[in-house]
């Protein structure tokens, strides 16, 4: 979408994209007819290797994108699987509130996962049957969880039943295996059941590159860092552009403790994307680590003027000025986040976050005993978290790594 009305010469869109031929057209619709005209193009040569027109019924979509996919494949001689292909009918108008709630689940704010969740449903009243459609509304529900707008007792159940949901209509479903596998990690603690389900989603779905990111999440968590760099690595060949995965690259870094390497990908994020608040979060919480806690005070700031009062910022920039020493900053930061507490979900754990940076171990390990008792997602975290690591050696910490069944 990002070419869509470029007017770069198609070989450097193909150069930045690391690819040997690009595929243009052009759709046009009236009534519930669809006419798609299809070209392949030599990136290189900028020459035409093969064209065609489609003119189908608009109910029909799901077919002629199959159709479509199947004719490329046979002029590029590949191979596609059935499990690769999409077939069957599907209400236009369900199916284009669909694409909407993808849209607006991509933006991964409270606005717009709030309008991805009204298309989503809109799309399942119009189509009852749209097995995309429940799988879609499960992500966004988890999207809720994890990024703490929503408690994660009320997101992840919803997102697992929804997911089955889907499951039950179509269990080939690679979006939905990858749904459901995100809900056991993050809700379930299931670490080898969402591993399995991640399996499922690729072996069904190769070029899902979602099953790879959140896979590649996973491995990360399990402290397998080697290879959940190779699954993001090939969740960014899938999809080059998504800003997601490109800012969960500098995040698994982060993680794996290579903070030079978080630093210079979350930069580069930045330079395309440069008010995306997630990879502004975790630039910031690598400077911190860095020792660089004007830098990373910058970085919460900048995320902060596109989420303003997210508590996952104020905690982070609260553990930064405890540790900067900087204790009036942090006592302020939580201070705003026990008004937060009166107006909206706020995670305990990011409570426990700002008594770390504040060296109060006592009131740390008392909030993240609240946050497994909130069944907390950030958990998934603790074996690697370095703000925690003063408390590390803390009995209690052993014991709440094993409840979360690491």
């Amino acid at each position: 979408m990002q070419y869509k009305n470029s007017r770069r010469p198609l070989p450097d869109i193909a150069r930045a994209l690391s690819v040997d031929a690009v595929v243009e057209g052009s759709v046009s619709r009236s009534s519930n007819r669809v006419r798609v005209t299809a070209q392949l193009v030599d990136a290189r040569a900028d020459r035409h290797l093969w064209a065609e027109e489609y003119d189908r019924d608009l109910r029909d979509i799901l077919t002629l994108q199959s159709e479509l996919a199947r004719d490329i494949s046979e002029q590029v001689r590949a191979n596609i699987s059935s499990g690769q292909l999409r077939v069957g009918a599907v209400e236009p108008a369900a199916y284009e509130s669909y694409l909407r709630g993808r849209s607006f689940w991509n933006q991964r704010t409270p606005a717009g996962l709030n309008q991805a969740i009204g298309h989503f449903q809109r799309a399942i009243e119009l189509d009852p049957g749209y097995a995309e459609a429940y799988s879609g509304l499960a992500d966004a529900y988890t999207a809720l969880g994890y990024t703490s707008f929503s408690s994660p007792r009320d997101a992840f159940p919803r997102a697992r039943e929804l997911a089955n949901k889907a499951l039950g209509i179509d269990p080939s479903l690679a979006e939905a295996r990858a749904s459901l596998a995100y809900a056991r990690l993050y809700y379930d603690w299931d670490w080898e059941g969402a591993e399995q389900e991640f399996q499922r989603a690729i072996a069904v779905n190769p070029n899902y590159a979602t099953a790879y990111h959140w896979y590649s999440v996973l491995l990360t968590a399990r402290g397998r860092h080697e290879e959940a760099f190779s699954e993001i690595r090939r969740a960014h060949e899938l999809d080059p552009l998504s800003v997601s995965i490109s800012t969960d690259m500098g995040f698994e870094l982060y993680y794996a403790r290579r903070y030079d390497q978080a630093i210079t990908q979350l930069r580069s994020v930045l330079q395309t994307s440069p008010k995306f608040p997630l990879a502004h979060l975790w630039l910031g919480r690598a400077y911190e680590q860095k020792g660089m806690y004007r830098e990373a005070i910058t970085e919460f700031e900048q995320a902060g003027t596109s989420l303003k009062d997210w508590p996952v910022i104020i905690a982070a920039a609260g553990h930064a000025y405890g540790r900067w020493g900087h204790r009036s900053d942090a006592m302020m930061a939580l201070r705003r986040m026990n008004e937060l507490t009166k107006e909206e979900y706020v995670t305990p754990y990011g409570l426990a976050v700002i008594f770390a940076g504040l060296d109060d171990k006592e009131e740390a390990m008392s909030w993240l005993q609240n946050a497994y008792e909130d069944r907390s997602h950030w958990l998934v975290w603790l074996n690697l978290d370095p703000r925690f690591d003063n408390v590390r050696s803390d009995p209690r910490f052993q014991e709440l790594l094993h409840r979360v069944k690491f």
